[in-house]
């Protein structure tokens, strides 16, 4: 085989035991931006005035709901490989074989968040707007887990940066010569959300958390560059709708709701200029109810 320069090595392992508890390198980057996207997510709620403590509770709201969501999106968008004549209709549940969706994750993810924030007690859009950077960078860091799991590559590239894949493992596509290299889709898609969390931060840094912004420019920026890897990921299992990746079409919805939402609110705000924006209370929100005066002593 030709080793070209910058060449991506995949590394030959994807885990390892702990006594008799296999710890997968994935679910290890997982709980990592999960963690990050709770920090940053407690630090800009605080920022805004907002309930901090409440961070972890809601985003454990989002992570059942969008482990669920990401799980069911996956099976949906992959039939050919647990509906088939003798299937075992049980490996739909097998999360821990691998396959997860983000798209999935994102949308259960926010109804966790919608029941979480309402048992906080903060509005919907002031949370969102609080995670999206920080949920930007948690996607980021999981795209390394999908490096060490072989997975998320693109067609074959002749450029120094191609990734190698082993070709004995079920991923490597049929009829291929074993020293094809392919697009690094796991490094284009974790460069591209970390460029987006400064995106976020900057489009959103003249609006307060609530408006909306942060919101509506984590939808765009994520739905154009999934849309755009999709076009030449590997993926053959996948759904297509009237010919075109499920993927794709999810993207593009998701980047559309991100307009619509930025617009919504730039048109509510040029209506009621003194209203506060949607989601947003008109005083900080507690976490507990603000004293009020003692009652009158009985003369």
């Amino acid at each position: 085989m030709t080793i070209l320069p910058f060449l991506i090595p995949s590394p030959e392992i994807s885990y390892f035991d702990l006594g008799p508890v296999r710890i997968r390198f994935y679910a290890l980057f997982i709980l990592a931006g999960i963690v990050a996207a709770a920090w940053i997510t407690s630090r800009r709620l605080k920022k805004a005035g907002a309930n901090s403590e409440a961070a972890l509770d809601v985003v454990m709201w989002a992570v059942v709901f969008g482990i669920v969501g990401a799980r069911i999106y996956h099976v949906l968008t992959h039939p050919a490989d647990y509906f088939f004549p003798g299937a075992d209709l049980l490996r739909t549940l097998y999360i821990w074989e691998g396959g997860i969706a983000i798209f999935g994750a994102v949308t259960f993810g926010a109804i966790g968040i919608y029941i979480g924030t309402r048992r906080a007690g903060i509005p919907f859009l002031t949370y969102a707007d609080a995670l999206v950077p920080g949920l930007l960078l948690a996607q980021a860091i999981g795209r390394l887990g999908n490096y060490f799991n072989q997975e998320l590559f693109g067609t074959p590239t002749t450029l120094p940066w191609g990734l190698q894949i082993d070709p004995t493992g079920a991923a490597f596509p049929a009829g291929l010569p074993a020293d094809t290299l392919f697009h690094p889709l796991f490094l284009y898609e974790l460069l591209w959300n970390l460029v987006g969390v400064g995106v976020i931060l900057l489009a959103s840094r003249r609006k307060s958390i609530g408006s909306g912004v942060a919101l509506g420019t984590y939808l765009i920026w994520y739905g154009i560059g999934r849309a755009w890897f999709e076009s030449f990921r590997l993926d053959p299992t996948e759904l297509e709708i009237f010919g075109i990746k499920a993927n794709i079409i999810t993207a593009i919805i998701a980047a559309a709701v991100g307009i619509a939402i930025i617009i919504v609110q730039n048109r509510r705000e040029r209506k009621h200029p003194d209203a506060p924006s949607l989601g947003v209370e008109a005083g900080p929100v507690r976490s507990e109810p603000a004293p009020t005066d003692p009652p009158e002593r009985a003369g």
